[in-house]
């Protein structure tokens, strides 16, 4: 039988909510999420089907503490759209949440979209700059050069958002850690809230793995390992706190939604591929439009990629996870939380990390990674998933 916490406990964990506009005018080098270009009647049926999703949803009276817009591109909606999309959030959330975080690339931020999500009560805006410099811009294939991103930045400021998030990348194919330095130097410049900084990865079906594969660009470990230390380094002095290793905030800006995520609680996906984890199961809507309209309509959803979480299977994504946050794990905790999933294996893999550097720990059991072992925590995750008892993972189907 699966266990989960106690139901006072559960209740008290905060809820998420992810919604996702597949809407993308062209597609990016690098980016591998589902996206497609808005033909037709797609974005009302798109519309229409979302609030329909919500309807579907099994809440429990429980209320929404925290909403992200990711895309594609969400600001390829019109402002009538965005309100149309907000006022579906807001009814199945029982009342603005606590953090509301939308995604925007520079080119579609407008002074009437934005207005519209400032009456919505949108509280966060993450910014996809990716870079200030336009050779980089052209090598990615983004569509916004420089000036448009200032132009952006400009229009969300005075527009009063609480919180203001920047992304940046970095190994980028040509560039050099001096570049790196005054695209770091260009954002602090600017003063957001948050910055994301990304290493960039190579996704299968995308340009760029195309390219990788035809030796037009090269894959540089070390100086990808470079370019982590002088990040942390620099935006350690600059007064922004690293709190997961790609994302830096001043105090009180930390994305919650994320944080809430990456500690394993409770969220909720709608929109094509969307992922959720609600209920006891992990699931994913189907990534194609086209089919994810189908399925809302015949009134199903998260058929994807659909697992039964078991007690184990949280705790070792909780560690694993949480050992990406500077925060680390408090390993009692988890162990109240899950008492059941069998931990013996992990207690006799954890200590050689410390023997190695790779992690430190607390007399109270919290155990964090060193800057040494961030740079490995990809594969420290490895390491950890494969210590842990098979049938501790299994999904009950």
């Amino acid at each position: 039988m699966v266990e989960f916490p106690p139901a006072q406990e559960k209740a008290e964990t905060p809820l998420g909510l992810y919604v996702h506009v597949p809407f993308c005018a062209t597609t990016c080098d690098f980016c591998a999420f589902y996206q497609t270009v808005p033909q037709g009647d797609a974005v009302p049926r798109y519309l229409e089907a979302v609030a329909a999703e919500t309807a579907r949803v099994e809440w429990a009276g429980r209320r929404v503490a925290t909403v992200f817009w990711g895309g594609g591109t969400p600001g390829l909606l019109r402002a009538r759209e965005l309100r149309q999309l907000g006022e579906a959030t807001l009814r199945c959330s029982g009342g603005p949440p606590e953090e509301w975080s939308v995604e925007l690339a520079p080119a579609t931020v407008t002074p009437d979209r934005l207005a519209v999500l400032q009456e919505l009560g949108v509280t966060r805006i993450s910014l996809g700059v990716q870079s200030f410099n336009a050779g980089l811009l052209d090598a990615l294939g983004r569509q916004h050069m420089p000036a448009q991103v200032y132009r952006a930045y400009e229009l969300i400021r005075a527009q009063g958002f609480a919180s203001v998030n920047l992304d940046l990348m970095f190994a980028l194919p040509g560039q050099s850690e001096e570049q790196w330095r005054a695209d770091l130097a260009e954002a602090l410049r600017l003063a957001p809230d948050h910055l994301s900084t990304y290493c960039l990865t190579f996704e299968e079906d995308t340009a760029l793995w195309v390219k990788l594969s035809q030796g037009k660009v090269k894959l540089d470990p070390e100086k990808e390992a470079a370019f982590y230390r002088r990040t942390w380094e620099f935006l350690e002095e600059s007064g922004y706190a690293q709190y997961e290793i790609s994302n830096f905030a001043r105090p009180g800006h930390a994305c919650r939604h994320n944080l809430n995520t990456w500690r394993m609680h409770e969220w909720v996906g709608l929109g094509p591929s969307a992922a959720s984890q609600f209920g006891g199961w992990r699931g994913s809507n189907p990534p194609d439009l086209a089919l994810w309209l189908t399925e809302v309509a015949a009134g199903r959803r998260a058929q994807a990629d659909q697992t039964r979480l078991t007690p184990g299977l949280l705790a070792v994504d909780s560690v694993v996870f949480g050992l990406r946050m500077n925060e680390g794990v408090r390993l009692p905790r988890l162990r109240r939380r899950f008492p059941t999933a069998r931990w013996e294996a992990l207690m006799d893999f954890l200590p050689k990390l410390i023997i190695e550097g790779l992690a430190e720990a607390s007399v109270e059991g919290r155990l964090w990674l060193t800057p040494r072992g961030r740079l490995l925590a990809d594969s420290i995750g490895s390491a950890i998933i494969a210590a842990f008892p098979s049938e501790n993972l299994t999904p009950i189907l």
